[in-house]
């Protein structure tokens, strides 16, 4: 995954026009260009490329945004508070789809009303994913799953506040007017 700085005021619903210059860009590359998310600190793109091409594809891709930083993702066993802090960071920094991943390890490792909540909390970071790909109405039917998720949790988790987490997703279903937010 690449993060590029988005240094050029992009903003999520020129997600599927820079994916398509993206692809322009690279072209002839053997590499596969999948999705784009744009925040407002990153456009982030996913891809699978051999680690040789990589400079090659973010020289090419400079015209969009200079590199952040690039992630080999794999999947990873870290501590679970070592990922519930990763996530929150994440989340934090509007790079929910990581978020989303790192959260899942954590969600294979939990059992009873600890797996719903955890698993509510990951389809909020999912939405975002939408959100940033300008696919609100995605975004608000994966919130309403979350919600199912949260139903019975309340309070803190972990420094968490699940009923504002709850209050806010509400608020935006019921508006229609979604917008990331910190936890």
């Amino acid at each position: 995954m690449l993060h590029l700085k988005n240094s050029s005021n992009l903003n999520r619903k020129m997600a599927k026009d820079i994916l398509r210059e993206s692809r322009r860009l690279a072209s002839g590359m053997d590499l596969i260009l999948r999705d784009c998310r744009i925040s407002k600190k990153y456009i982030e793109i996913d891809t699978s490329i051999p680690q040789s091409n990589l400079d090659q594809l973010i020289e090419k891709l400079s015209p969009i945004g200079p590199l952040d930083h690039a992630k080999h993702v794999i999947e990873e066993i870290v501590e679970k508070e070592h990922a519930i802090s990763d996530g929150i960071s994440y989340f934090n920094n509007e790079r929910f789809w990581e978020c989303h991943e790192i959260l899942e390890g954590v969600w294979k490792n939990c059992i009873g009303d600890e797996k719903f909540l955890v698993q509510g909390l990951i389809l909020v970071a999912a939405g975002l994913v939408h959100y940033q790909k300008d696919e609100d109405e995605i975004c608000i039917s994966i919130f309403n799953r979350a919600l199912t998720k949260l139903e019975t949790a309340s309070g803190k988790y972990h420094n968490i506040d699940i009923d504002k987490i709850k209050n806010t997703v509400t608020e935006m279903i019921n508006s229609k007017e979604v917008s990331s937010f910190l936890i």
